[in-house]
């Protein structure tokens, strides 16, 4: 069933793409002219897996500072789109680094990212000794991909991290564009990476994400990625303190210490899993 989306939101990055794609302004009346016209584009849609858990993200998965951002910003929503940039300040002059392991199978190409590690996992139908309050997906409908990783090359490369993002569509927001080559299916998530970059160069870097400049910076790492596996670990400045992990805007994880929601976590703050599914969506989008 195609889907079709009117910018409604803070940050609108899926519509953003879909009309920035065609050259057209990211607006109401184009989004709804969009679907209007009924022309369909496919989408990718990643699975963020945790024993029985399963979620479907479409957009992004963030941990670091982009999830900081995004969550912990909350408080300033009166603010509008102008909280990002207002905490994002707070963020880089009170910078965390985040301990952590980032395991991927790249794309054809960036085969030299990383260092070669075998893959072992814990069967699918066990669960996380951390996770057994966390909730459970019923056993009915899609329940994600069911690709074999341990047939495919896996690299790995440990932190400190300052933010590990993945993203699905070129635009995280009306005015940032996270990924520049991400395409809307292809099959491959874009990964990017930043660890051990000073303060200032930090800000230089997210002052150019409105043209996706930032991603030529020698301190971000940017390739494509066909599976991921994350494992968070605590801030390098109080190990008492952990992180978020934030996949299109939503908490799926957060360790101790952390942004306190409403909402129950969907998962514990503990080795996640993300597989692609080519083209599994279907999006109303300009010609």
């Amino acid at each position: 069933m195609p889907i079709g989306m009117v910018p409604a939101g803070t940050g609108n990055g899926m519509v953003k793409s879909l009309l920035h794609a065609a050259g057209e302004q990211c607006c109401v009346s184009n989004a709804i002219l969009a679907v209007i016209r009924g022309y369909k584009h496919s989408l990718d849609v990643a699975t963020i897996s945790q024993g029985k858990t399963r979620f479907f993200s479409v957009l992004m998965l963030a941990w670091g500072l982009i999830a900081d951002i995004d969550i912990e910003s909350e408080k300033y929503r009166w603010m509008g789109s102008a909280r990002l940039d207002f905490y994002a300040i707070q963020r880089i002059f009170h910078l965390r680094h985040y301990n952590g392991r980032i395991c991927f199978v790249p794309a054809p190409g960036f085969e030299d990212y990383g260092e070669p590690m075998s893959f072992h996992c814990r069967p699918t139908d066990e669960e996380s000794p951390k996770q057994e309050e966390s909730l459970k997906t019923q056993q009915h409908g899609y329940l994600g991909s069911d690709v074999k990783l341990e047939d495919m090359h896996w690299r790995t490369i440990s932190g400190p991290f300052v933010s590990v993002w993945l993203h699905n569509v070129p635009w995280g927001s009306e005015d940032v564009m996270a990924a520049p080559n991400a395409k809307f299916s292809d099959g491959y998530l874009d990964l990017i990476m930043v660890k051990g970059l000073p303060k200032l160069a930090l800000l230089s870097m997210m002052s150019n994400m409105n043209d996706g400049s930032h991603v030529e910076s020698p301190y971000v790492t940017y390739i494509k990625v066909k599976a991921f596996i994350l494992e968070p670990g605590t801030r390098v400045e109080d190990p008492t303190k952990e992180g978020i992990i934030d996949s299109d805007g939503e908490v799926i994880a957060r360790g101790n210490v952390t942004y306190k929601g409403n909402q129950k976590p969907l998962m514990a703050y503990d080795k996640v899993q993300i597989t692609v599914d080519q083209g599994l969506a279907t999006l109303f989008a300009p010609k």
